[in-house]
């Protein structure tokens, strides 16, 4: 059958064929669409009823391309949803984090639309964190050490190749980031600082340049398979406090210390993050010698974590459009996320390490 483009499209026939593979004989009598929310994707709650009795759960979380044609269109182009359904498919078992329970996880290769039923949080022990406080410092610390035995176990080409050949290295990819950017300084320039605009124009004008300086070479360690997304809004918490990461759309190959940047600086509180980013990232350090992989010294790792900060803008780019139809939630959420990257422009200061680094 074809991909639902709405959650309406979400038939019982068809999730009773998508649930074969997983759950064999397992017959879906009704779907009832509970909710829709609009964010990256359009997500929504499912009710589910079956033919008998079964294990699997009465609610789900759909996930799904935008509705709106145009935007779906975008979000196809960059292969996020692909990547995301082929990691529930074929590397979720692996990777030390905790995730969620996916129950179909579908795409099609010509187009990259896609369909993922997640297990629904809002019927579990799990819970979400509180974007305005950001994750404790203990829960950081526990993503520190999921971190290194991640990057670990994928340092080594060979293990790669034999378990994660279809991840992606890391590339400039579309020009999505930069054109919601460009959209952002030249209507939003006054709600944003200095040092954001600079490093908005800096990215636009050199993409491919920085990329490469995120995804390779000798800034951050050897290339590795990364999480990749590890900001607030795409982790959870789990029955015992600890980490879990929802989204794996943006999994690939690069350079380990862009994945410890990204989270230290994009969900703890920024307060937090300077009482303790240095312990953290040793922390990481250490794991990494515990798991085999190759050491990184600390300022290698803090150099990195530095010129990684600058990631934190182009991952703002929807932001920074302040759509007006954004729900309250979205909103509050969108302001807390920008706050959290212009904390770490200012604190980390990337510019002069990007000149020193790479010449930009």
């Amino acid at each position: 059958m074809s991909l639902p483009e709405h959650p309406e499209a979400i038939t019982p026939d068809w999730l009773t064929e998508n649930l074969a593979e997983r759950y064999p004989g397992t017959v879906v009598t009704s779907v009832e669409v509970l909710a829709i929310h609009a964010g990256t994707n359009a997500n929504a709650r499912l009710g589910i009823t079956y033919q008998g009795d079964t294990d699997l759960p009465a609610t789900m979380f759909a996930k799904i391309p935008p509705l709106d044609p145009d935007r779906r269109a975008q979000i196809n182009q960059t292969g996020m949803g692909r990547r995301e359904a082929l990691f529930y498919q074929r590397l979720a078992h692996r990777v030390p984090m905790r995730t969620l329970t996916a129950y179909v996880a579908a795409f099609d290769p010509d187009t990259g639309a896609f369909v993922l039923l997640l297990e629904d949080l809002d019927n579990s022990a799990k819970s979400l964190p509180d974007y305005s406080t950001g994750v404790p410092v203990a829960y950081a610390a526990e993503a520190m050490d999921h971190f290194a035995e991640l990057h670990a176990r994928y340092e080594d080409p060979q293990r790669r190749a034999a378990e994660a050949s279809w991840v992606p290295l890391a590339n400039k990819g579309s020009d999505y980031g930069a054109r919601l950017l460009r959209y952002g300084l030249d209507n939003h320039r006054e709600k944003l600082t200095d040092a954001f605009a600079e490093l908005a124009e800096l990215y636009i004008d050199h993409t491919a340049e920085l990329h490469q300086a995120w995804a390779a070479g000798p800034i951050g360690g050897p290339a590795t398979v990364l999480q990749g997304d590890g900001h607030i809004g795409n982790l959870f918490v789990t029955e015992t406090g600890g980490p879990g990461f929802l989204d794996w759309g943006l999994i690939n190959v690069g350079a380990p210390m862009r994945d410890v940047s990204y989270f230290l600086n994009m969900s703890m509180d920024p307060a937090d993050r300077l009482a303790h980013d240095h312990a953290l990232i040793q922390r990481y350090l250490d794991g990494r010698i515990r798991h085999g992989a190759h050491p990184i010294t600390f300022d290698e790792a803090w150099l990195a974590h530095r010129i990684h900060a600058a990631y934190s803008v182009p991952a703002s780019c929807q932001v920074v459009t302040f759509p007006e139809d954004a729900s309250p939630g979205r909103q509050a959420f969108a302001a807390t996320f920008l706050a959290r990257c212009e904390a770490a422009l200012a604190d980390l200061n990337p510019r002069p390490a990007l000149r020193d680094a790479i010449g930009l």
